[in-house]
């Protein structure tokens, strides 16, 4: 959401966007869960990944992520079935732990208020889901006599979301594909990929460890633009951790409010939450990044106030990258 204009904008900037990336040979484009935030237009990605399934053509398209705690497994597991056969091998299901708003929110989301709080059984719940997605309930079980609908070939690829030690101990454990909030929390990053390489179990999904990097990005076609436009993403950033959620602001107010100089990165941070400047020198940045890691995929969120100047960070990016655009 950005200052000035309507949720009902955000969308169909949302919706613009994901065409944009299908056309630029984008890989994958995700929508994330959030309640009760004025800045975020996204508490149901299921109902905008059906959308921009109908919207694109050839990107992938999924949730980043459904925040499991509030669901049934198997009411998950139906929707992205759903979605699975309306758009054959495009969809992804990011599934995270984190409750997507504050305490209120989650007693507002829970159907049993009497515990007055989420029940600690993540492990278990990702557990049955993907059972339920797989087929895959001990004969004994039963829920083994379930069949769900719509029953196709294949299925959604399923990722965990995380930004500690916990979700990479818990994707390892398991045998899952690990997609790392760095955006979120910088600091976890090459200890939380390191662990799960390390730890990872081969499962009957997933034969080795896959993993991706969340970050933000933001190119103009000069250092000083890209410098001014992430003055709003800044802002957002320090409002949010006050319990601000107001919509991202305008780089002149973000700039009256913070001033020009960017924020330094804390002692204990190897690589920033977001890279600014010019597209080669982002390019280079995020190429050393991933080289460093080791990791074959990155993914990125672009925040700032004017959707044409995202749109034309996210073309600046592709160009650099050399990604090759689809009919």
């Amino acid at each position: 959401m950005s200052a000035g204009f309507t949720p009902a904008d955000a969308l169909r900037n949302t919706i613009e966007l994901a065409r944009l990336a299908d056309r630029l040979g984008y890989e994958r484009y995700w929508i994330a869960e959030h309640h009760g935030m004025e800045t975020l237009a996204s508490p149901s990605p299921e109902i905008l990944i059906s959308r921009l399934g109908a919207e694109t053509s050839g990107i992938r398209v999924g949730s980043g992520g459904v925040m499991l705690p509030h669901y049934s497994p198997m009411k998950v597991a139906e929707t992205f079935r759903m979605l699975h056969a309306l758009y054959p091998n495009r969809i992804d299901l990011g599934v995270g732990r984190a409750p997507g708003g504050s305490p209120l929110e989650s007693l507002a989301l829970m159907r049993d208020r009497s515990r007055r709080q989420i029940a600690d059984d993540f492990p278990q719940q990702l557990t049955e889901l993907l059972a339920f997605l797989n087929k895959s309930f001990p004969e004994n079980h039963p829920f083994s006599r379930i069949k769900l609908s719509p029953d196709m070939p294949g299925g959604p690829e399923v990722w965990l979301l995380g930004s500690s030690m916990w979700s990479a101990s818990a994707a390892a454990q398991i045998g899952l594909p690990y997609a790392s909030a760095h955006f979120i929390d910088q600091r976890s990053t090459r200890p939380a990929l390191e662990y799960y390489r390390s730890h990872f179990t081969p499962s009957d999904y997933l034969s080795g460890p896959r993993a991706l990097i969340a970050l933000g990005a933001i190119c103009a076609d000069t250092a000083a633009e890209a410098q001014r436009l992430s003055a709003s993403s800044r802002l957002l950033i320090r409002r949010i951790r006050q319990g601000d959620t107001r919509p991202v602001p305008t780089p002149e107010e973000a700039l009256s409010e913070l001033g020009p100089a960017p924020d330094a990165l804390p002692p204990d941070s190897e690589f920033p939450r977001y890279f600014v400047g010019t597209p080669d020198d982002v390019r280079d940045k995020l190429v050393d990044m991933a080289s460093q890691l080791c990791v074959e995929e990155l993914m990125v969120v672009t925040i700032v106030h004017d959707h044409q100047a995202r749109i034309r960070s996210y073309q600046l990016l592709a160009e650099a990258f050399g990604l090759e655009p689809r009919p």
